[in-house]
């Protein structure tokens, strides 16, 4: 990975979707309240001198206590036949008294309730039945009369009216009703004055998504549940004052103890929080109830039900009237069991449980959000469907877990949304959700609702993948950045030539560098800021798997660039995310990255490690990548990596080591070979750290066990052949141990052979312009160089441009010099020679199994010559397991060497050419070896045979056993 400045993808100024509606100023609210006060002024007059005259009218003597204490008992068991008949006749015609304040019904709702009273006062259960003949016997005149004094009460406990409604004669029910009409006429004239006058309109507005038979079946539930006015009492519905202030400065941590329906002494109380609405109307059925203003968004009502009915809300703003369900009569979205893997760090699938999900829940569609912010003193959403002012929707927060958790009604996929977070100094931070599996397009910030309906056809690629173990299987990676490779195409674009490019090259498998989508184009993707979200830049994330599928269908493998060690400090993204440090270390030292100005993963907490691990797994399950390959591993495993002393300090046994980082890096690699059979995942490591690609469970001489790679990049390798290409031939000679010397750790771990991005910028030049000479020798060189490295035991990386030896240094802004490949371009059979010879390397080196087969086991290498530095010459034998040889012989001086004799096994009657980079047909001198060369039996090099060849200059040659 290439160091890059600091991600300059701040958010940007001036997006509209993300102005926040300010509040109405209270002169605003004073003005609309005095429109309508006047008119309801003579109306509250003429309610209140009703109200006196029925209170005077009703009000009975006092019973005394021992008759207050005999009617009690004996109330329940007054009943006669023919008094029964009477009380469902006096029920059914009595209207519920109105409380304070009381939800304001349309005349649909009163025949609702008339309905449901009649029926709720023959609704009697056996055991009460049985109860009332016990008592009926023990009856005296002067418990009715206290138990007719007591029927009459309008104010009494539940428990008490339950008991006493079976001794309420009809006398006493048409008294309570002239009373609750009055009391009701009083109640609506002292209501406030509303913001929106013409509120008869809002039913009329609204369009109910319910079918006729649905709606007459809620109608007939709601009825049925309907309170008799009997077991009422009066209670404030209106938000508490401390709660409200808490909604809304965004700090309240359980809104759906408060805001939705939850049943009261007295009925069912429903609060509303719709900031800037006219009006809010409870919709059940038939039944519909306006809800009181209580100002500042706040709405609220008191029905007489019995228990919540199905409801939704009909809200009014100014010019719109909108239907939608109550975001606050849902049950959680998350269980205890997703909150107890995310408090352990164990969660395999957490992109499932945290983000934003389109679903379906409890039977209402919409969007699940969930996220984790432990240090946040509140968390509401924003996005497009509340204009980015997420007043008005805060999450509730799931206990210790630290989540937070909201089901929004009627949002789907397409909508931007970011997380208001309170943090705990009380400030505000708007922030792009961790877990967004999309996001806008760079260098917008928002991330997107999206869930994925892609169909893959890849199922014979990926059963297939898991046969054969990649250190064992063909292994040639074409590295592409996808941004740059064709500039311009999208991922579908992409998809229609990148496949059959890299088919016709012969490569098995594309590294793309890093997908995870990240702020600023020129880190090449390696700050990444969604790492759950392919990059938008080129399309969405169905479009990518697009891609990917494609590319399986052609045969060949995907990997792609992870980049678990750091992220950026972009104050919209993960740091200090929730207002305190939460992904990066709490101890500077550890969270700020010495190098990248980045700062670096907390691989010690559950759930950092969590979210990393789940991410590999993301990646491969869900967008069926075949392996990773991990970005900067050294910058994780040492504390003192790239810090000075005193910049740093020891692990808990006095070492160097990231003994966190270890464990994350050993955690990640047993979960995807696990999950995933058939994935590969590869370290860029570029120290002598022990086992690196050794099992977890098994430990070295360190004591550590291994950190489970499967394939670790060969940087030692890289440097070392690189260094010695870029002398001068008649130099070589001093630095011949440079290209011999790979072989003395070749089988201390599983490696791959890397040409990548990183060596072919930032002044380090492309692989041609490494080579010294002319341009003859410089493509002479690259071609030797290129026929040697597929002969090494290991894998073989090469990064795009390379393979038609461009001479210019890679440009993100620009991609590969293309044009050097147009045919009416003069050099243009110079650089295609080089690319036929890679399609012809990876093209025999597919067919050959001793060039991979024993790629990891030192049974498959035999030196033939390795010190002839003088000659510039080395040459070795690959082996598969069935000893099928393969000799490889490099001669990087400019000069041919004539009859050069070589030892070979005397078990081959006869070799010859396979490859020879100085073919004319590659752009070379055309010195072969046409014939086949039959080894002669004079010992040489400590072989029993020898052979004599004609060496190419600046050119590799392989032979095969004729």
């Amino acid at each position: 990975m290439t160091p890059r400045p600091e991600s300059s993808g701040s958010r940007p100024k001036g997006t509209a979707g993300e102005k926040i509606p300010e509040q109405p100023t209270a002169a605003q609210q004073k003005s609309a309240a005095k429109k309508t006060a006047v008119p309801k002024q003579a109306a509250a007059k003429k309610g209140t001198a009703a109200v006196k005259k029925a209170a005077a009218k009703k009000t009975p003597a006092a019973p005394s206590p021992a008759a207050k204490a005999t009617a009690k008992k004996a109330a329940p068991a007054k009943k006669t036949a023919a008094k029964k008949t009477a009380e469902k006749k006096a029920v059914a015609k009595k209207s519920p008294p109105a409380k304070a304040p009381v939800a304001k019904s349309t005349a649909k709702k009163v025949a609702a309730t008339k309905a449901a009273a009649g029926q709720t006062a023959v609704e009697k259960t056996a055991a009460s039945r049985t109860t009332a003949k016990k008592a009926a016997g023990k009856k005296t005149a002067a418990t009715k009369a206290a138990g007719k004094a007591i029927a009459k009460k309008t104010a009494v406990t539940k428990t008490a009216a339950e008991k006493a409604a079976t001794a309420t004669t009809a006398a006493a029910k048409t008294a309570a009703k002239a009373t609750t009409r009055a009391t009701t006429k009083a109640a609506a004239a002292k209501s406030p004055a509303r913001k929106a006058p013409a509120k008869k309109a809002t039913a009329g507005k609204a369009a109910p998504r319910e079918t006729a038979a649905g709606k007459a079946a809620a109608g007939k539930a709601a009825a049925a549940q309907v309170v008799p006015p009997e077991m009422e009492v009066a209670v404030s519905t209106a938000v508490a004052a401390a709660d409200r202030e808490r909604l809304l400065g965004g700090t309240h941590h359980d809104p759906h103890s408060v805001l939705g329906a939850h049943p009261v002494p007295g009925g069912i109380a429903f609060r509303a929080f719709r900031p800037y609405a006219l009006a809010v109307t409870v919709v059940a059925g038939e039944l519909r109830a306006e809800l009181h203003d209580d100002g500042e968004g706040f709405f609220s009502g008191l029905l007489p039900l019995r228990e919540v009915p199905a409801y939704r809300l009909v809200v009014e703003y100014e010019g719109t009237v909108l239907e939608t369900e109550d975001a606050y009569r849902f049950l959680p979205t998350l269980g205890d069991l997703d909150l107890h893997l995310i408090g352990e760090g164990r969660h395999e699938e957490l992109w499932t449980a945290l983000g934003a999900h389109p679903t379906t829940h409890e039977g209402v569609t919409g969007t699940r959000f969930a996220v984790w912010a432990p240090n946040a003193r509140g968390v509401r959403v924003a996005g497009t469907f509340n204009f980015w002012d997420g007043t008005g929707h805060v999450m509730r927060s799931l206990g210790s877990s630290g989540v937070w958790e909201l089901f929004l009604p009627d949002i789907g996929e397409g909508e931007l949304y970011k997380f208001e977070i309170t943090r705990p100094d009380g400030s505000k931070t708007l922030r792009a959700d961790p877990l967004a599996r999309r996001t806008e397009v760079p260098p917008a910030t928002s991330s997107v609702i999206t869930s994925s309906e892609y169909e893959w056809g890849d199922a014979d690629w990926v059963s297939r993948r898991a046969e054969v173990p990649a250190h064992e299987a063909p292994f040639s990676v074409y590295e592409v950045h996808l941004p740059s490779w064709r500039p311009g195409l999208t991922y579908r674009q992409l998809a229609e030539q990148l496949p059959g490019y890299v088919k016709n090259l012969g490569f098995t498998h594309v590294e793309l560098m890093p997908v995870a989508e990240h702020p600023f184009g020129g880190s090449w993707g390696y700050q990444v800021t969604g790492f759950y979200a392919p990059t938008a830049r080129l399309g969405t994330p169905d479009d990518f798997r697009y891609l990917v599928d494609r590319l399986h269908q052609a045969g060949i493998g995907v990997l792609m660039d992870w980049v678990p060690a750091h992220f950026p400090r972009d104050a919209w993204a993960l740091a200090e995310f929730d207002g305190k440090p939460l992904y990066e270390h709490e101890d500077p030292l550890r969270a700020a990255h010495p190098d990248w100005g980045t700062l670096e993963f907390d691989f010690g907490r559950n759930e950092v490690r969590n979210f990393l691990v789940a991410n590999a797994v993301y990646w491969c399950e869900e967008f069926h990548i075949d392996g990773l390959r991990v970005d900067a591993v050294a910058s994780m495993l040492y504390l003192d990596y790239s810090r000075e002393p005193g910049q740093w300090t020891s692990n808990e046994h006095g070492g160097r080591e990231n003994l966190d980082a270890v464990a994350f890096l050993q955690e990640m690699n047993a979960t995807v070979y696990r999950r995933v059979p058939g994935v590969v995942t590869i370290a860029e490591e570029s120290t002598a750290w022990d086992g690196v690609t050794r099992a977890t469970h098994h430990k070295g001489p360190s004591g550590f066990g291994g950190l489970g790679f499967g394939l670790k990049w060969n940087m030692g390798w890289m440097h070392d052949s690189l260094e010695y290409m870029s002398h001068e031939p008649v130099h070589r000679k001093y630095h011949h141990g440079e290209m011999t010397f790979s072989m003395v750790y070749a089988y201390s771990e599983n490696y791959v052979l890397p040409i990548s991005h990183d060596e072919v910028v930032h002044g380090k030049r492309s692989l041609v312009s490494k080579m010294p000479g002319d341009w003859w020798q410089q493509r002479a060189g690259v071609r030797s160089y290129l026929g040697f490295m597929w002969a090494h035991p290991g894998k073989q990386l090469l990064f795009m441009g390379q393979e038609f030896a461009q001479g210019a240094e890679w440009s993100e802004a620009h991609g590969p010099d293309w044009w050097l490949l147009d045919p009416g371009y003069g050099a243009e059979p110079d650089h295609r020679g080089v690319r036929d010879l890679v399609r012809d390397l990876n093209t025999v080196y597919r067919a050959t199994p001793a060039l991979w087969r024993l790629d990891t086991d030192p049974a498959g290498f035999e030196w033939i010559v390795g010190d002839a530095a003088d000659d510039n010459v080395l040459a070795f034998l690959r082996l598969d397991p069935e000893g099928v040889p393969v000799l490889a012989v490099s001669n990087f001086a400019p000069v041919t060497r004539q009859d050069y004799r070589l030892g070979v096994p005397d078990d081959v009657p006869a070799w010859h050419e396979a490859v020879n980079t100085d073919a004319a047909r590659y752009g070379g001198s055309d010195v072969t070896n046409p014939d086949p060369v039959k080894p002669e039996p004079l010992p040489w090099h400590g072989r029993p045979a020898s052979i004599h060849l004609t060496l190419p200059p600046l050119a590799t040659v392989w032979l095969r056993p004729a």
